[in-house]
């Protein structure tokens, strides 16, 4: 059984938590904002759909802060992830630039395949989901883009997260293989 490190990094108030909580099963959806110090460790197995005969997978998802002072821990959050989640707010403009920086840092820095990173605008309650084009960098446009409303929709956001699950286990396999393959040539 693969055992996958997904980070949850992205700006303050976009609802990292929510969403870990929720994927994990750990806890009630909602409630009043608190936000993470520092990083948030949630271990459970989930179905990896789409990876060799839709395995279960071991998940390691580290809920990080938002916080920018803690810049300096991020290379040691980064060791050995298998997977990059950007979650922000579409309804907050500054997320949408923001977001940008979170890339660079975390997944362009990492040499990660686009397959290894998602990302989540989450919407929050009340909010009105528009699933039309985001005006995202190019760059950033590559990536695949979920919306999340966990009011209405919730199956979808789960679903989605396991979708996601097996593409990561799909590169580690990929990439355990070709470690392998060297080796023995």
């Amino acid at each position: 059984m693969f055992k996958a490190k997904v980070l949850f990094i992205g700006p303050n108030e976009s609802g990292k938590t929510v969403l870990a909580n929720f994927l994990s099963d750990t806890a009630d959806v909602g409630g009043e904002y608190r936000p993470t110090q520092g990083v948030r460790i949630l271990e459970f197995e989930s179905q990896a759909e789409g990876s060799h005969d839709n395995d279960k997978c071991d998940v390691e998802l580290w809920d990080c802060s938002g916080d920018f002072k803690l810049e300096t821990c991020w290379p040691a959050i980064l060791k050995d992830s298998s997977g990059v989640v950007i979650i922000f707010n579409p309804d907050v403009p500054s997320h949408l630039k923001e977001i940008e920086t979170w890339h660079s840092m975390f997944i362009s820095s990492q040499g990660l395949q686009d397959s290894q990173c998602l990302l989540i605008a989450h919407h929050k309650p009340g909010s009105v989901v528009q699933d039309g084009r985001l005006p995202l960098a190019s760059h950033l446009g590559r990536l695949p883009l979920i919306h999340s409303n966990l009011e209405e929709e919730p199956e979808d956001v789960k679903q989605a997260f396991c979708r996601y699950l097996g593409s990561v286990v799909k590169a580690m396999s990929e990439s355990r293989e070709r470690e392998e393959m060297s080796i023995i040539t």
